[in-house]
């Protein structure tokens, strides 16, 4: 039998490694689609199931007609930067939820919490810059710059009910596995005889 020299076993195993984790990192990428948060495609969030309660609220909020996630919660100053703030909050929150660790109630970090307070001004820059609030409006003058918006509108856009608990069978608009059903198949079976029934 004849040995291959040292410097061929090392590659050869050095191909294998590579190759095993190549394939694992696809595979990663296609479960968890990757390629869909490079849009602004609201129902992307709901690939991770934890934020449907969140997207909801959205959804159902006046916001939903003006403005898309991306809109409110990257930023908006270059091309680089919403990207750049993309990834490293998405890759943030992908080990959250894959360890299990996200909380109840899901709660801006400081860094987003900057960038959707200059988003909201970005959109609303008329109504912070009045002064004709000030006239109507208690502590307006002071409050517009001092303050988070959402310490006074509290439920724009995900409305008063917080928290992965809070909505019971919280249904994603979109289902999280396209190739399989969302429907058991006995439902499926009892839905198809009442249809035979009814055509009768």
């Amino acid at each position: 039998m004849k040995l291959l020299p040292s410097n061929l076993v090392w590659r050869k195993r050095a191909s294998i490694v590579l190759a095993v984790a190549i394939g694992i990192a696809l595979f990663i990428a296609k479960e968890s689609r990757v390629a869909s948060y490079l849009s602004d495609d609201p129902q992307t969030c709901v690939n991770c199931h934890v934020m449907t309660p969140v997207y909801n609220s959205w959804m159902h909020s006046s916001h939903r007609e003006w403005a898309k996630c991306n809109d409110c919660h990257v930023p908006h100053n270059n091309v680089v930067n919403k990207y750049y703030f993309k990834a490293k909050d998405g890759l943030y929150h992908a080990s959250v939820f894959t360890a299990r660790a996200e909380p109840d109630v899901i709660k801006m970090q400081e860094a987003s919490q900057k960038v959707v307070q200059q988003n909201c001004i970005r959109c609303h820059v008329q109504q912070v810059t009045q002064e004709k609030y000030a006239g109507w409006l208690e502590g307006h003058n002071e409050s517009r710059t001092g303050r988070q918006c959402w310490s006074c509108h509290k439920q724009v856009p995900h409305g008063k009910v917080h928290g992965l608990s809070s909505i019971t069978y919280n249904i994603a608009p979109i289902p999280t596995d396209k190739e399989t059903g969302v429907v058991p198949s006995w439902l499926e079976e009892e839905l198809n005889k009442k249809n035979e029934s009814n055509e009768k």
